[in-house]
């Protein structure tokens, strides 16, 4: 079985972030989205409203996992059986972190590959943080998230 993690901190997970899964899943058999848990970065969700708004957002999605872990995604992987980490890239700017890290990823472990998916057009100007943005300001991101974010940030707008 090729297994692939797709790390990252999904604050909130998107509709992009869903189309590299669905890629991923034409190449590999099972694909784990690994929330990443730092605690030295400022995150809207916490880990556990992240790892219930993507279980509801995948859950039609045979073969993905949905877990959490505050260590390195390239170790993650290989305790997982993992033999790719898969990555998105929208811009130049993406590249250029992107890049960096697999080279620090691939010193750590070699045998776990990068693999890259370029942002489909429609989606490469969909960010996690411009999502936070667009509802703050009143705009209508439902065509860019999956249902379960939306409903997320309208339970955390009834809590204020």
């Amino acid at each position: 079985m090729r297994i692939a993690v797709y790390p990252g901190s999904f604050d909130p997970i998107t509709n992009g972030h869903l189309e590299i899964i669905k890629r991923a899943l034409k190449i590999f058999d099972k694909v784990i989205v690994l929330v990443a848990n730092n605690p030295e970065k400022h995150m809207f969700f916490s880990i556990e409203e992240r790892l219930e708004m993507i279980s509801a957002a995948v859950v039609d999605l045979k073969h993905v996992e949905v877990d959490a872990s505050a260590g390195l995604s390239v170790t993650y992987a290989r305790e997982h059986g993992a033999v790719a980490l898969v990555r998105g890239l929208r811009a130049v700017s993406d590249f250029e972190y992107e890049f960096s890290l697999a080279a620090g990823n691939e010193y750590i472990d070699s045998s776990v590959e990068m693999i890259f998916f370029m942002s489909r057009s429609g989606s490469t100007f969909i960010s996690s943080s411009m999502i936070k943005d667009l509802y703050d300001n009143g705009v209508d991101i439902l065509p860019l998230v999956p249902p379960s974010v939306l409903k997320l940030f309208e339970k955390r707008k009834g809590i204020k």
